[in-house]
């Protein structure tokens, strides 16, 4: 039973990095997903992924580049100002610019540091280092 399937996928994700293995499946694919895994290629953290038809709500092909030591969603959903993303990175990554949040916000779903930079904040979804 997928009660949270964000937590899935960032769980699959895990799995397969620490057995490192090249390439993983994520299912059921869905759009917030997708954007999650655009932010964690924007930052490096996997190769490449895309989109399988499979007739049961889709999978994401997911390349990795053995980067990950850690990744999960950040549960309840906190929300989070523009001024409180420091306290947050503080909170949930290892050490200063190690790492990525993941918040959703009015731009759509960005990393912190994007963020930062546009000068908005959002909610949490999840964090990669």
């Amino acid at each position: 039973m997928l009660l949270d399937p964000l937590n899935d996928a960032m769980a699959t994700i895990k799995n397969a990095e620490t057995a490192g293995k090249g390439e993983c499946h994520v299912r059921p694919a869905s759009k917030l997903i997708g954007r999650v895994l655009q932010v964690m290629q924007g930052a490096q953290y996997i190769e490449r992924f895309e989109r399988v038809e499979d007739g049961r709500g889709g999978v994401f092909r997911v390349t990795l580049k053995g980067s990950i030591n850690d990744c999960g969603v950040i549960k309840p959903r906190f929300s989070v100002k523009r001024t409180e993303l420091d306290k947050w990175e503080a909170r949930y990554l290892p050490a200063q610019d190690f790492g990525v949040l993941i918040l959703t916000t009015t731009a759509g779903v960005v990393g912190h540091a994007k963020a930062k930079e546009l000068g908005v904040g959002g909610k949490l979804l999840a964090y990669v280092y």
